[in-house]
């Protein structure tokens, strides 16, 4: 990890994170409070249980962020793959049907496309 461990930059990441969580524990202290009330509703107490969410989610953001820049960096330092032969592309021959007398040319241009299709899974 370049640089020191703590910078004025990291220090303000962690300030945030840190009175989010505090703001929203309180917050979520406040809606136990009023679900605990007469007038209190499930919905009060549904966000007794969302709002530490809501604060814990900078951090979370903040894990992923440094997760995926080290992934980042360690794809950049590894060398690069060698290229493999390419595989032999299979040609699918034109399948060629008269149309029916019943069919228009359009459906039958559209079921000869899903014929190719067909030969082609089939090999």
């Amino acid at each position: 990890m370049p640089g020191t461990l703590l910078t004025p930059k990291r220090l303000a990441i962690a300030a945030v994170c840190v009175a989010s969580l505090v703001v929203c524990c309180g917050l979520a202290y406040w809606q136990w409070e009023r679900f605990s009330q007469a007038g209190g509703t499930f919905q009060n107490l549904g966000y007794v249980f969302q709002w530490p969410l809501f604060g814990l989610f900078p951090v979370f953001v903040v894990w992923r962020m440094r997760k995926l820049a080290d992934r980042r960096g360690a794809e950049d330092a590894s060398p690069e793959p060698v290229a493999a032969a390419p595989e032999p592309v299979a040609t699918v021959e034109h399948v060629r049907t008269p149309a029916h007398d019943d069919e228009d040319d359009e459906l039958a241009a559209y079921n000869r496309y899903l014929r190719e299709l067909h030969a082609r899974d089939q090999r």
